[in-house]
Formats: structure tokens, C-alpha cells, sequence
């Protein structure tokens, strides 16, 4: 699909104009609660400025959508055919329309909060309890690609926790017998390694739901169905990562004051076995197609890495508020997505 093309596309269909900007509204607001979760490691422990840290995140998210999209794009056709809009191009660009402005509602209430709540499960809630307005039942769900979404949650959250242990463990043993001081620099750089890997799988994983989303949208438009494969096109991946970017400059702080700092306090190895930790976990995970959370993965790997030292260096008041918010996410963005599609369908 050429730029050209999609633009007149826009221009010619006004709710086909809605559904893409409100998307595009939802990447923007990963941006700022999901993706900071990349580099709040990597700033907290002072490796890099915030404002750098940023700029590194903007790139590899491009750089990870660009690279992973091209060698394996199953997490977006996963995306694609979780649920069913039906075949009327009216109500379907209506439905998926109200599905992003639940996700944007959600998402801002829980970033007013700073609790790190999970876009990809309020991505996948919004649009599932759309489809279920629409339907007026389950009929909408494809159980056989939403189940992908429960074997995600319990992979990343396990594979998280497991590597983060595994690797500060590994990490704290080879160094035991290490000046502290001298190897400061060393995982100083490690660090800011293991933020850039984790800011290229997060643009691999969120960054092919977003675009699956929009490709969806100008499918449903046009009167087809969810596509057997997806390849999206140069363009598209470059908007996503910008808007993405954009977003972690506006409000990305908040978040990641609460990931790295209020949950569990790092030193620079132990954020780079969190780093590396996570980003190993999302690397499993988009290799099998499962849309999982990359904020899932990352906190998770910082508890994991902060069990290493003893339990109680986890503040598990801190872990409970995230842990009630990714809970509450299914049931309460599904419920506002139902609620937005019976308005959004009623209104046009």
C-alpha cells in the first residue's frame, strides 16, 4: 500500500479518517504508559538522561518493528483475527473506532494514576468486547487466536520472573569476586545494551499490534475480511515508531519512576539482568506469534532480578496495585469498549 493511496483513503472516507487517528491516539498513548517501560531501568540508575534514553527508544522501536515485521509479522495476524467485525464496512470502522477511544480512556486513567497498565491487554480487551457489542454475543471472539493472548500472559509473566532471577544470579556470580567500582563502567554500557534491546522488542511486539489494527481498519473499509498474512508497508512502521516516541516524551516519566524505582531499588547490574531478562522473554514470545505485554515481561524480570537479594527487597504494595490494574484491565476496557461500540453504532 502506497502512502498516496492510503491518504486518499482517508480523505474519501471520514470514519475511515476516525479509526485511523484515534489508532494512531491509542500508539501515542502506549508511548507514554507502556513504552517507557524500555529505558526506566536504564534511567533510574542513571545510565543515560531521560531526554536520551527517549531518542534510543524512538529508534529501536523502528528498528525493532522494521526488523521483526519483515523476518516473522505473526503477532499482527494474530491481531487481525482474534475477533470478527462482521462484514458491513459501516459498522465495523464504527466498532473498531469505539474499541481505541475505550483503549485512549482506560489508558489515560490508569497513566493519571502512574500505574504501568498493559496496552497490548487493553488493545485486545477494547477490541474484544467491541466485537461482542457488535455481535450481541461471543460470536465475534476466535477462541482459537484469543487463547494465544492467556498462554502470553502466563509465558511472559513466568518466563519474566525466571530469566530476571536466572540472569542476576548468573551475572552476581561471575562478578562475586569483582571491585565494584571497576566494573561500573562496564555495566554502565551493558545497560544502555540491554534498554536499546528491550526498545526494539517492545516496537516488534506493539508496534506490529498497532499496525495490524490500522491494516485492519482499511481492510474492513474496503469490504474484506482479516488478511492471511501481513507485510506492512516501510511507511507505516516509521509513523507507529514516531508517534510512539512522541508519546514517551510527553508523559513517560511518571511510569518510569513507578517501574524503576517505587517497585524494587536497582543497581546498574541488576537493571541490566532485567533488561536482558525481559527482552530474552519477548524475543520467545514474537518468535510463536503470541501478543503478549512487554510491561508484563519487564516487571516481572525486575521482580525476578530483586528475589535474587531476598524477597522482601520487592515492595509487594507497589506490585499489588500493578497486579489489580493488569486484572481489572480485560474486564473494565472490554466493558468500555461494549459500551463506546453500542454509542459509537448509535451516534452514526
Amino acid at each position: 500500500m502506497e502512502f498516496g493511496t492510503f491518504i486518499d483513503q482517508l480523505l474519501a472516507n471520514p470514519l475511515l479518517l476516525l479509526s485511523v487517528v484515534l489508532t494512531l491516539g491509542v500508539i501515542l498513548v502506549n508511548g507514554w504508559t507502556d513504552a517507557p517501560n524500555a529505558i526506566a531501568t536504564c534511567v533510574v540508575t542513571r545510565c543515560m538522561s531521560a531526554r536520551a534514553a527517549i531518542l534510543m527508544a524512538a529508534a529501536f522501536n523502528f528498528i525493532g518493528v522494521l526488523l521483526m515485521t519483515k523476518l516473522n509479522a505473526n503477532v499482527a495476524v494474530t491481531i487481525t483475527k482474534m475477533v470478527d467485525f462482521g462484514t458491513d464496512p459501516h459498522e465495523s470502522i464504527v466498532a473498531i473506532s469505539a474499541a481505541m477511544f475505550a483503549i485512549v480512556v482506560w489508558a489515560t486513567l490508569a497513566w493519571a494514576l502512574g500505574i504501568p497498565t498493559s496496552e497490548s491487554h487493553a488493545l485486545i480487551a477494547g477490541l474484544t468486547g467491541s466485537a461482542i457489542a457488535l455481535h450481541g454475543s461471543l460470536d465475534g471472539v476466535n477462541g482459537g487466536e484469543w487463547v494465544k493472548v492467556l498462554y502470553g500472559i502466563v509465558i511472559s509473566v513466568t518466563l519474566g520472573f525466571g530469566l530476571g532471577w536466572l540472569v542476576c544470579k548468573a551475572v552476581t556470580f561471575i562478578f562475586k569476586r569483582a571491585e565494584r567500582r571497576k566494573t561500573e563502567i562496564g555495566f554502565r554500557w551493558a545497560q544502555i545494551f540491554g534498554a536499546a534491546c528491550m526498545s526494539f522488542m517492545h516496537g516488534a511486539q506493539d508496534g506490529q499490534k498497532f499496525m495490524g489494527v490500522i491494516l485492519l481498519c482499511t481492510l474492513l473499509a474496503s469490504g474484506k475480511g482479516a488478511p492471511l498474512a501481513v507485510t506492512p508497508p516501510e511507511w507505516m512502521m516509521l509513523v507507529c515508531s514516531v508517534v510512539m516516541g512522541l508519546g514517551t516524551a510527553i508523559g513517560g516519566k511518571r511510569i518510569i519512576k513507578s517501574v524503576g524505582m517505587d517497585m524494587v531499588k536497582l543497581e546498574k547490574y541488576q537493571g541490566f539482568s532485567a533488561d536482558l531478562a525481559s527482552s530474552l522473554s519477548l524475543l520467545l514470545c514474537s518468535a510463536f506469534g503470541l501478543p503478549v505485554s512487554t510491561t508484563h515481561a519487564k516487571t516481572t524480570s525486575i521482580m525476578g532480578v530483586g528475589a535474587v537479594k531476598r524477597l522482601s527487597a520487592i515492595n509487594l504494595s507497589r506490585v499489588k496495585e500493578m497486579a489489580l490494574t493488569w486484572v481489572l484491565t480485560f474486564p473494565g476496557c472490554g466493558f468500555i469498549g461494549f459500551l463506546m461500540t453500542k454509542l459509537f453504532v448509535w451516534i452514526f
